[in-house]
């Protein structure tokens, strides 16, 4: 027992411990300093526009530097694709071992890329980034402080990526549901110990830094909701209703705009489509700053003042065109906060509509905004548990738990019903296929033993991240032991033991040494299967 003990501590509970406050910390320093080079660019973004609508001589100039910013973004791209799109879909495909993952320069590339983004006032928000930069930071604490133990990189992705959603939405705990509900979708007892780990002195690092920088800890400030009542349950209902079929509306329209992109625009050079994204931002920006730029100020104004139904209509197809074009053609940037936007945008509407057929007072508006915010992260992002966490930590929604629960319920059942993927889905799979393009895939039964002082060694079948596609088949445990063949996988690996594994990949390379780092260096016969 003593030795299990020893064991738990040593290759578990130490390791976490270590890897999980490390990057907790780098985590919130380098996302800190992100929100406050953020903030000022996107003021500067404000400011840009504001005088460029006084001077519109400026309109060719500015065009000229687009073309130039196009240009270096696009070869920029091509050698190193995963810079492109939302950083959390990218971060979910490294998590699960889906995707390749160069950390310094996807660290350095996002954090300068989405700013330049910013600029130019593409409606594309910095959540999604600080989540990949966490993820590129738990991949460097490993890979730089600890090269013998490879096998923990992803543990510590993971807690990366939990500290930079914390961070950058001051919600702690939805950061670590993302690790269990999206980026994982499992539970196990070691990805709540290195994503608690990281979420806890992200926090602290927070706390201590962000009053230095100036910089705001919380994405939205504290807000007086109206509590419903019983009688009040239908205004949720009716909320999650629209904002459900709005999102399968949302989540279709990407795919026919993507196919677009894809199959009608292959033959246009990369360059040109981001051009022409950029072109069409400043267009409209020049029309009104409400239909670029992240969203979140938008959101701090309906909290607010009252806007006409036909302008945030016309707000709403604006903004889901641009993100969406901007998504396509794979500009940096994350879609949470638009996506926020586009659920404030539409509860705004829905609130006005409310009011007008059945008298609603002034007191439900700010209620109805933020219904119809976690609406859609439940609808679009297809992630209802952290939805109704994010309620109550980012929206302060203590009082109305129940009705929380009613809406992001009625949302995420409608997209059930029409089948509709998450947009992270969709990028995800859209990122897969382009890496693994014109790829021969192979499928290897083997069987690997377990050495001593392995990664394995006291941990469950269940809870390790295995190459991605890799079964375990079985596992026999040393006859010294006086163990039996657990087909099940269901208890913990100790020296000594044989898995009989199959994987599907197409790298050989990299899923051998994935699987090594696990079970401990040896030599094994990769053998070529039609099974899977």
């Amino acid at each position: 027992m003593k030795q299990k003990h020893k064991t738990y501590l040593t290759n578990l509970l130490f390791p976490a411990f270590i890897f999980g406050s490390i990057t907790g910390v780098l985590t919130a320093a380098v996302v800190l300093v992100y929100k406050l080079c953020a903030k000022y660019v996107i003021a500067f973004s404000e400011q840009g526009y504001h005088f460029l609508r006084e001077n519109l001589i400026y309109v060719p100039l500015v065009a000229a530097a687009l073309l130039g910013v196009a240009l270096l973004l696009a070869w920029l791209y091509k050698k190193t694709p995963n810079l492109q799109g939302g950083g959390i879909p990218t971060s979910i495909g490294v998590l699960r071992g889906l995707i390749t993952f160069a950390w310094l320069r996807n660290l350095l590339g996002v954090f300068f890329l989405s700013l330049s983004t910013f600029l130019i006032g593409v409606p594309l928000g910095n959540e999604g980034p600080a989540v990949q930069m966490g993820t590129a930071i738990g991949r460097g604490s490993v890979y730089s402080l600890a090269k013998k133990h490879r096998a923990w990189d992803r543990y510590s992705m993971t807690g990366g990526a939990c500290a930079g959603f914390s961070v950058a939405t001051g919600a702690p705990i939805s950061g670590m549901l993302f690790a269990i509900e999206e980026a994982h979708q499992r539970v196990s007892p070691m990805i709540l110990i290195v994503s608690a780990t990281s979420v806890v002195f992200a926090n602290i690092t927070s706390k201590l830094l962000a009053p230095v920088l100036g910089v705001s800890t919380e994405l939205f400030p504290a807000l007086q909701l109206h509590t419903l009542q019983v009688g009040d349950v239908w205004i949720p209902i009716v909320i999650g209703l629209f904002v459900g079929l709005f999102a399968v509306a949302f989540l279709k329209y990407f795919r026919i705009l993507k196919a677009f992109v894809s199959e009608k625009l292959a033959g246009i050079p990369h360059f040109v489509r981001i051009f022409a994204v950029f072109a069409a931002t400043v267009a409209l920006g020049l029309c009104s700053f409400s239909f670029v730029s992240t969203g979140h100020e938008l959101i701090l104004e309906l909290f607010v003042d009252s806007t006409p139904i036909w302008f945030l209509l016309l707000v709403l197809l604006v903004r889901s065109t641009l993100t969406l074009s901007a998504n396509s053609a794979g500009i940096t940037g994350g879609t949470f906060i638009p996506i926020l936007t586009l659920g404030a945008v539409l509860a705004s509407v829905i609130g006005k509509m409310m009011t007008a057929l059945f008298g609603l007072g002034a007191e439900y508006e700010t209620l109805i905004l933020v219904l119809g915010i976690v609406a859609c992260i439940s609808g679009m992002m297809k992630m209802p548990l952290t939805a109704i966490l994010f309620s109550i930590e980012a929206l302060d929604c203590y009082a109305n738990i129940p009705y929380v629960i009613a809406v992001v319920t009625v949302s995420f059942t409608i997209t059930e019903l029409f089948g509709a993927k998450s947009i992270g889905d969709h990028v995800l799979e859209t990122r897969i296929e382009a890496q693994n393009k014109d790829k021969t895939t192979k499928v290897i039964d083997t069987f690997v033993t377990v050495q001593k002082d392995a990664f394995a060694i006291g941990k469950q079948v269940r809870d390790i991240f295995w190459p991605a596609n890799l079964f375990v088949l079985s596992v026999k445990h040393d006859s010294a032991h006086g163990a039996e063949v657990d087909g099940h996988g269901g208890k913990e690996l100790r020296e000594g033991d044989i898995l009989h594994v199959r994987y599907s990949t197409f790298d050989e390379i990299q899923s051998r040494a994935e699987l090594i780092a696990i079970v401990g260096g040896q030599e094994y016969d990769e053998l070529e299967t039609d099974i899977i």
